[in-house]
């Protein structure tokens, strides 16, 4: 999920949501499960393949997926469904596996729910074994309803049907039902023996994926009540965004901050602290604290600001390891001098209304907390109406299989295609053509000159 903002809260007293405790107490369901598959000859690995793809995913939707695919490849089934339950026993959602229209979620009224063999699994919730079954046509019947293809309304008829619940935690999550094996046999005894140990690990591969949302929707929470609120300036369109690491939900050291100075000049100051957790959560507060005000006060160029910074947190604190940048938008003639400095921090990103995206190159030095003595430097560039400057942590570049070089260049080109677009859809885009995925936290801060 991205953060936008003009919502956020920097000063706000609200209670922060208790972040929920994994536990390996559900594991138990796990292995009697294993257990179970252990009894049936020869096919014991290939439920532990089918728990290892199920246990892949830890978000909600590709959980789900996930399921439903690896039940049908289990058991040989010709398609499949996992009815979710909703409210008042009514399905709110279905996902399907091998049906014509291929896989997809359903909701609303048309989701079965009523009579027929789905229903029966909710009454009963034990597994449902049929040698033989005929589509109805019936709103509750899974070969019927859950298996149309939409405006054709076609009925899928199928002379096998299994069907087990999914509990979570011993509450009724919602059926796992498979139609039809693709040899033209019958399910067995096997098969279902099968399929009810994988649910059993669906069970706990949905509750992971359950906390994984609560944490990653705490750890959001408790991270946008530490950013600020972007003021309103004339002549300059501003936005941000905060974005956690998708592969854990974790506090970061990420952070970002624009003020305007006595002297008029905005000042954006973005930043990364070493580390994760309340800890690094803690020092990056104090770093952007101390920041505005050494920057408010001292009213002078970016890189002796940082030198200032520097000598305060190795005095105060000890030198904590954080990269900073800074960066002064100057008035001049009908557009900006940008003027920057970096600690260690990756340079800006100049987005022209050319559709030309370039990192200056220049010294960007070490992070703070390695030598306060170090010099730091400054940097300067015009800005015209139109050109828009993105400051962004390394999350944004980073990848395991790249160099940061590389990503670099793939986030400038993206950004020189987006240059005459909305600054709110630049953002946006530039978080989402990684399809989303980032081994740590993002902060973004755009600044774009308006003509």
């Amino acid at each position: 999920m991205t953060y936008s903002p003009e919502s956020g809260s920097p000063h706000g007293h609200e209670d922060v949501p208790p972040v929920p405790q994994l536990t390996d107490e559900h594991l138990d369901r796990l292995e009697q499960g294993l257990r179970q598959a252990a009894r049936v000859p020869g096919r014991a690995q290939e439920l532990l393949n089918a728990v290892l793809e199920v246990s892949k995913e830890l978000q909600l939707d590709a959980v789900l997926r996930r399921i439903t695919d690896t039940a049908c490849e289990l058991v040989q089934a010709r398609c499949g469904a996992l009815g979710v339950l909703g409210d008042a026993e009514r399905f709110s959602e279905v996902i399907t596996s091998g049906f014509a229209a291929g896989g997809r979620s359903a909701t609303g009224d048309g989701v079965p729910h009523g009579a027929g063999p789905l229903a029966a699994l909710l009454d009963d919730r034990r597994p449902l074994h049929t040698r033989s079954h005929g589509g109805s046509g019936d709103p509750g019947d899974p070969a019927g309803a859950a298996g149309s293809t939409g405006s054709t309304g076609e009925r899928l008829r199928t002379p096998t049907l299994l069907g087990v619940p999914i509990k979570v935690r011993d509450a009724l999550y919602g059926n796992l039902y498979l139609a039809g094996k693709t040899t033209g046999e019958s399910f067995t005894s096997e098969d279902e023996d099968l399929l009810v140990a994988l649910a059993g690990a669906a069970g706990v591969a949905i509750e992971n994926a359950r906390l994984y949302q609560q944490v990653r929707q705490a750890t959001e929470e408790f991270q946008r009540r530490l950013l600020p609120q972007m003021p309103d300036l004339d002549g300059m369109e501003l936005q941000a965004r905060y974005q956690p690491s998708t592969e854990a939900p974790r506090i970061g050291g990420d952070w970002y901050d624009l003020i305007h100075l006595p002297d008029r000049v905005p000042c954006l100051m973005l930043g990364d602290v070493m580390g994760h957790g309340i800890a690094a959560a803690t020092v990056m507060s104090q770093i952007s604290n101390m920041l505005r005000v050494i920057a408010f006060d001292e009213q002078e160029p970016p890189s002796r600001i940082l030198h200032r910074l520097d000598s305060v947190l190795h005095e105060l604190h000890g030198g904590p390891m954080a990269t900073v940048i800074i960066a002064r938008l100057e008035p001049e003639g009908t557009g900006r001098r940008l003027q920057w400095a970096s600690a260690g921090h990756l340079p800006p990103l100049l987005i022209g209304p050319d559709r030309q995206a370039r990192y200056p190159t220049a010294e960007t030095g070490l992070p703070l907390g390695v030598d306060p003595d170090l010099p730091r430097y400054d940097h300067e560039e015009v800005m015209q109406p139109g050109t828009t400057v993105l400051l962004h942590t390394d999350g944004l570049v980073e990848h395991r299989t790249w160099p940061i070089d590389e990503g670099m260049q793939q986030a400038a080109a993206v950004a020189a295609t987006l240059a005459t677009e909305p600054l709110t859809e630049l953002c946006d885009k530039l978080l989402t053509h990684r399809e989303g995925f980032f081994h740590d936290d993002v902060a973004i801060l755009a600044a774009r000159l308006t003509p």
